[in-house]
Order: C-alpha cells, then structure tokens, then sequence
C-alpha cells in the first residue's frame, strides 16, 4: 500500500497554522531551523506514521522545493522515504536524490502547454498591489510563490487571476500568507501516478488540504482532507462535491484523525490480504 501525503497544513504545522499554543502537549518538532523550531507535527500522529512506514510505501507530496523539504529534520531523520515527491510534482526524489528523467519530461511539458513564466508571472505582479507582496519567488525554476498581506487581498481578485492564468496553461492556490501560480503539467498527481508505475504498489491512500493536493486525492482509492483549507472551504461553501471525508479537528490535531484513518484502511487491507508492502 502506498501512503502519499502532503506535508504543510496536513501532517506537519507551522506556528501560524497548528491552531492551538506552541507549548501545548504533545507536539513534536518537525523542523528545526538554526536551534529554532519552525514547524509540528502532533506526538500521536508521529507515533502512527513511524509504524506505518516499516509496512507501507510512505510517499511525501509536496509543494516545497527540494531544498525546503530537505531541511525537515523529521523526514531526514525519524521517518526517512525512498520516495518524496516535491515541486508540486516537479521533482521526485529517489533515496534523496532528484530523478533527472522525470525533471526533463516536465519541462518540456511545461514549455509545450504554458505560457511563459515571464509572462505569468507579470500577471500576478499586474494583479497585486506593490504593497500587498511581502516576497516573490520563482521556484526550482518551474513556478512562483508570492508571499501576501493575505487579509488585503480581495477574493473576487484571487478568483478573477486564477481564471485568467488558466487560459495561458497555469493554476493559481492561495494557501495561507502564500499564493502559488504553477504550470498545469507541474501537479501531484502526475507524479505520484510516475511513482505508482514504478513501484507497482497499489492501492493508495492520499491526504492534502489544499487545491494543489485535489488531483492527489482525487487520483487515490482512499483520501481523506482535514477540515481548514482550501479543499474544505469549498465543501463548505457548496463549491465542489468531496468523495472523502473530513477530520472533525482542525490545525495540528488533525493529524491524528488522517494517521488513524490510513492506519484503518491498511488494517482492513490486511484483512482481506492485500496491502502490504
């Protein structure tokens, strides 16, 4: 059974997103940048995963760059992959290191069926006011992350960006403080279902929170999404039916509700003889 999860707001949480008080019980750190931890992820949480991952095929999928996943101490240390997906499917990573085949393929993609980054990324730039943008980054050289005064942005103007970029081949998520504008051949699912051909593992089970992670669950036999985020506030808002079901926790916690609801799903797997690694 493949495991395939993203990573921020899904298993592990920054200070701004665990919804509950740093010196709360049982948290772990996930992430430790110069002796400072910068994100979490719930001790039960972590207790379930490190299990799972001795039985399963364990897949991060995450939108961070190489270099951002890279310093997750969590995943280099405690509970470390053969496989991680990052770029938002950009890149896969094979026992750490980054499958030149794979990166190849997605560029041409990309150069085939999107508008130029230059040309995208002076949209979004056209689109904000100057002060709205805390930061700008192009990253890994396959999509941009701005960094925004996310309670000044107008939600008609997010909608009306996000319908524009998708004529020209580019997908537009706001996550937080960030809004991401990425190629449309750059996703999750496009690579989890690379991996799943070369690991013959099935079935899969996926988790995300955001509508970059909707192709990931959507292309998943099982999934399950916590209740904050993109993919819940459009459940909420009668937007978009949902085939999977919500945590009831929200922030940090939540966790525990995706790490319990994979663990059943392999355990009734394993009922019925199939699932294991």
């Amino acid at each position: 059974m493949i495991y395939a999860s993203d990573l921020d707001r899904t298993l592990i949480y920054s200070l701004s997103a665990i919804g509950v008080p740093e010196d709360s019980p049982g948290l772990v750190p996930a992430e430790i940048i110069n002796g400072t931890t910068v994100s979490y992820i719930s001790k039960e949480a972590l207790s379930q995963l490190i299990s799972l991952a001795g039985k399963i095929v364990f897949m991060p999928v995450t939108t961070r760059t190489v270099q951002q996943y890279q310093r997750i101490n969590l995943f280099q240390e405690t509970v470390i992959p053969e496989y991680a997906i990052t770029s938002n499917g950009g890149n896969i990573l094979i026992g750490g290191k980054v499958d030149g085949e794979w990166r190849e393929s997605i560029g041409k993609l990309v150069e085939h069926h999107s508008a130029a980054a230059e040309e995208a990324g002076f949209i979004v730039r056209s689109a904000l006011r100057e002060e709205w943008i805390i930061s700008e980054r192009y990253c890994d050289g396959l999509f941009f992350t701005f960094v925004v005064q996310r309670d000044l942005l107008p939600p008609a103007l997010v909608s009306a960006l996000a319908d524009e970029l998708n004529q020209l081949g580019w997908k537009v998520s706001l996550q937080g403080r960030k809004l991401y504008a990425v190629p449309q051949a750059v996703n999750k699912s496009a690579a989890i279902e690379y991996v799943r051909r070369t690991i013959q593992q099935e079935p899969m089970v996926a988790s995300g929170d955001s509508l970059l992670d909707k192709c990931l669950l959507d292309a998943a036999d099982y999934a399950i999404a916590p209740c904050h985020g993109e993919i819940f506030a459009e459940h909420q808002q009668g937007l978009a039916e949902s085939n999977y079901p919500f945590t009831a926790c929200s922030g940090v916690f939540a966790g525990d509700e995706i790490l319990q609801y994979v663990s059943t799903i392999y355990n009734n797997l394993m009922a019925l003889g199939v699932g294991r690694k």
